[in-house]
This record gives structure tokens, sequence and C-alpha cells, in this order.
């Protein structure tokens, strides 16, 4: 009797295992109605504009450079500080070049033998004229010959030392010592103490010593890609925004755009440059400053708007929207639209505020609906 029971137990049991997945796999792949949400037309301001990327820059920034080559002997600045045009930069302590030093020493050498010779003579003539041996103007030639060969001695001293050390007392001149030649702040002073330079002449541009800039007087420097620098002009208006200063937006206004574009990373941009305008208030807007400016493009004022998501295109790439006719019932409207901010975009015909859109949904949420 139980060889019969048991195995008739377990057929029963195999066959309604099988008759419930049977039924789950149905239920599972039985689709369920997905219900589709509807937004309306909104009224809003639209507002196109542009971004360019750049920095915060001084206007006017001036590269102080020695007028002689040696070693730093003296750098009384530091970065920050203010300075004002003839203050003291540096001090150079000038190696002398052995070749010129020769021949500055040597002319020396050459003028006081001149000098000397000259000395005599003007000794002699004057005895001469006291006797009445030689005319006055004989005489006077003998002063003047004199005075010339004094004043090459003079000028032979004072160039070996300017030479040696860069300044002639006699004459006055200082060549050694570096000075603002603009008022502002020290921005950077890429030299220190004993470093050797080099003076800027016709084959170098020399040595830098400091960096002064007027921090009163700041301008954006940024770029704009070539499909939208066409739709700017200088007079705008810009929004720039200080990465470092947070929750501040700062007015500009275009002064310059490059004639010329430049390739960068293989496309086509634009510089350009505005005027900061800047508070007088706690504000300090340091040098070299990454920043972003808005460029507004275009702007309209309380217009009828939808989100561009809800917007659709037939083969002949004409918009259009689905509103809602009943309940669930979405039938296709042709609209007109008009500036966009890339959000948001205006629509000039084919729906109104009453009109209920039909708002498009990707897989995902396909498959939400039908697991809901």
């Amino acid at each position: 009797m139980k060889r019969i029971i048991l195995p008739m137990i377990a057929g029963f049991g195999i066959a309604i295992a099988f008759v419930f997945t049977l039924g789950f796999l149905y239920w599972k792949s039985q689709k369920k109605d997905v219900v589709f949400e509807t937004e309306a037309p909104f009224v809003t301001d639209i507002v196109k504009k542009t971004v360019a990327t750049g920095a915060i820059v001084p206007r006017q920034e001036v590269e102080i450079k020695p007028r002689v080559s040696g070693v730093i002997e003296e750098l009384p600045i530091e970065a920050g500080q203010i300075v004002k045009r003839g203050d003291l930069i540096a001090k150079i302590q000038i190696i002398p070049n052995v070749v010129n030093l020769n021949h500055a020493e040597a002319a020396v050498k050459a003028a006081r033998i001149s000098f000397e010779n000259a000395d005599r003579e003007l000794a002699r003539s004057r005895d001469l004229f006291a006797k009445k041996v030689i005319s006055q103007a004989e005489y006077q030639q003998a002063q003047v010959a004199y005075d010339l060969k004094k004043q090459e001695l003079s000028s032979a001293k004072d160039n070996v030392q300017l030479i040696r050390e860069g300044a002639s007392r006699g004459s006055g001149k200082i060549s050694n010592q570096v000075r603002s030649t603009v008022d502002g702040m020290i921005i950077d002073v890429p030299v220190e103490l004993g470093q050797s330079v080099i003076e800027a002449n016709t084959f170098n541009p020399g040595t830098t010593i400091a960096f002064v800039a007027n921090m009163k007087d700041m301008i954006f420097e940024g770029k704009v890609d070539e499909s939208e620098v066409g739709k700017i002009k200088t007079g705008m208006e810009l929004a720039i925004h200080i990465g470092a200063i947070e929750d501040r937006t700062f007015k500009g206004v275009l002064e310059y755009i490059a004639p010329k574009g430049e390739d960068v990373e293989g496309t086509i941009q634009f510089e350009i440059r505005a005027a900061l305008t800047v508070p007088q208030d706690d504000v300090f807007i340091r040098a070299n400053y990454s920043a972003n400016a808005d460029i507004v493009l275009d702007r309209k004022k309380q217009v009828l708007a939808i989100h561009e998501s809800l917007l659709l295109f037939d083969k002949k790439k004409e918009p259009f929207v689905e509103i809602e006719t009943a309940p669930q019932v979405f039938e296709k409207r042709p609209v007109k639209l008009g500036l966009s901010d890339g959000i948001n975009i205006e629509v000039v015909s084919g729906v109104d505020a009453d009109t209920k859109i039909k708002k498009q949904i990707g897989k995902a949420d396909q498959k939400k609906g039908k697991k809901g």
C-alpha cells in the first residue's frame, strides 16, 4: 500500500509546483499599463548666455629688470608690498668684465699722461705770457687744452668706477640700483638675495627682479568658442564669478574681442577682455584668480515656456508635443519655438497655459511603471 501512496503524493506535489511555476511566469509576462504624467506650460524669464573661462589679471603689470649684470646684493622688498615710482627694488653687486676694466684703466693712464703734459704746457705758457713773450690768444689755447685734458681724465676715472661699482659719485650716475618704474603693488619677486642677474639688452631680455601691478584696476581675460564669438560685441555686460570668492558676482564690461582665433585642443577660441568693477569694500582680488564670465546674448521676460525635455521631433525635424485630450489619451500638437536657455524654451504658439503636455519617460522609467 505504501509503495502506491508515496509515489502518488510525490507526483501530485510535482504537478502542483509545475502549475504554480507556469502561473507565475504568465503573471510576470503580462504588461501593466504605464501611467504617463503631464506638465503644463509656465511663464518665466529666459536668458540665453554663453560662458567664457579665464582669469582675473591686472590691466598693467610691469617687469622690473636691471640695467647691469651682477649679483643681487640688497633686496629690500617682498610680494604684497606697495611701492611708488622711484622706490628702491634691489641693489646689484657688479662683477666687472676683465677686458672692459683693462681698457678703462688703460684709458685712465693715457688721459693722465695727456693731462700732465697739458699742465706743464699751461705752466710754461703762463710764464711766457707774464713776460710778454706770447700773446693772450696763445695763452688761452693752452688753458683750453688743459681744461679738456682734465675733463678727459675725470671721465676716464668715472668710467672705471662705473665698471667696478656701477656708480659714479662725480657724475651722480648710479646703474647698479634697480628702482620701480611705476606705482603699484609688488605681486611677485622671482629672484633671491645672492642670485646672479643679467641686464636687459638688445640680445637678452634680462632677468626679472620683480613684477609690479596696479591691483586697483583689474580685468577679466578669457576665451570664447568660435560658435559664440559672432554673437557678442564690445560694450556687453558680463556677470563674472570668481572661484575663490563664493556667493559673489562681479560686474564687467566687454572691452576687447581678438580679431584672430587660436587653436586650443582642436577648437578655435578667441580671446576677450572685460573691465572688472570691484566694489570699494573689504574684497581683495588677487592676480590670476580663475573666473567664469556669463555673457548675456539675448533675454526675454515673462514668456510662456516649457521644459525642453517635453519636446519631440518628427522626420522633418519639426518640433511637436503630445497633449492630453482625455485621461491618458494623447495626440501630437506642432509648436512654434522661440528663445531657449538650454533648460527652458519659449513657446510662441501651439499650446497655452492650460494645456497638459505628456512627459517623456526613458526605458528605466518604463520598467518602473511595469513593476508598479
